[in-house]
């Protein structure tokens, strides 16, 4: 599976990562993941943050194990930008704002929960579609959204557009197991690491990385837009 590189120096890299890839390693699953997938290019990267299997898009990883611990600081200091492409289901009011359940994180996913940690997400509407009707007649409004991770727990995003009565189009895992809306059926999550941006940690110059959206999510927009 093609791992594109956005961009390389001798401290890090950052690749586009296709759908359907581990982003680290999992001995259980022992499928391939992006670390791996460069290795056998050449490239020694060790990972940094994670994307879910099926979300695609930018992702950053480090050249060293002393640039890791370095990237590991900025990420806990909140010295990243990390924005997300989204298709949900049903339109958000407001079209901007922010959602902040607590999140709560476990070994087989994560919840809203009283006893989670905070957690932020920013949310601004893109566009409000409403897809032609399907078979039975009904019109299934959607939106398309640009979100940025503030903080960064489990499967944040999905929780808590879940929660809010807005999952994901494809989401299966915190949509009671069903597509969140039928006339809108993707093969995965629609969800995509658009662009990352930060301050080198080493030369201090300002990096903004852009992931394009890939061919099976621009397909999803153009049918949800009708």
């Amino acid at each position: 599976m093609p791992v594109s590189i956005l961009f390389q120096d001798d401290q890090l890299v950052v690749v586009d990562k296709p759908p359907g890839l581990l982003s680290v390693a999992d001995a259980a699953r022992k499928e391939a993941s992006v670390p791996e997938v460069l290795e056998r290019e050449g490239l020694r990267a060790l990972p940094v943050h994670r994307l879910d299997r099926d979300v695609s898009g930018v992702l950053l990883l480090a050249r060293s194990e002393p640039a890791r611990a370095r990237l590991a600081d900025l990420f806990r200091e909140r010295g990243l930008r990390k924005f997300y492409w989204a298709l949900a289901s049903g339109w958000l009011e407001p079209e901007q704002g922010k959602l902040t359940f607590p999140i709560l994180e476990e070994p087989q996913g994560a919840r809203v929960s009283a006893r989670g940690k905070p957690a932020r997400t920013l949310y601004r509407t893109l566009e409000r579609c409403s897809p032609r009707a399907g078979a039975r007649g009904a019109r299934a409004k959607a939106c398309e959204l640009e979100l940025e991770l503030v903080t960064g727990r489990k499967n944040q995003i999905r929780v808590h557009l879940a929660h809010a009565g807005h999952p994901l189009i494809g989401e299966r895992k915190y949509a009671s197991g069903r597509d969140s809306v039928l006339p809108l059926r993707s093969r995965r999550v629609a969800l995509h690491a658009a662009r990352l941006a930060f301050d080198h940690p080493w030369s201090g110059a300002r990096i903004e990385v852009v992931a394009p959206l890939p061919a099976d999510l621009v397909e999803l927009r153009e049918r949800a837009r009708g």
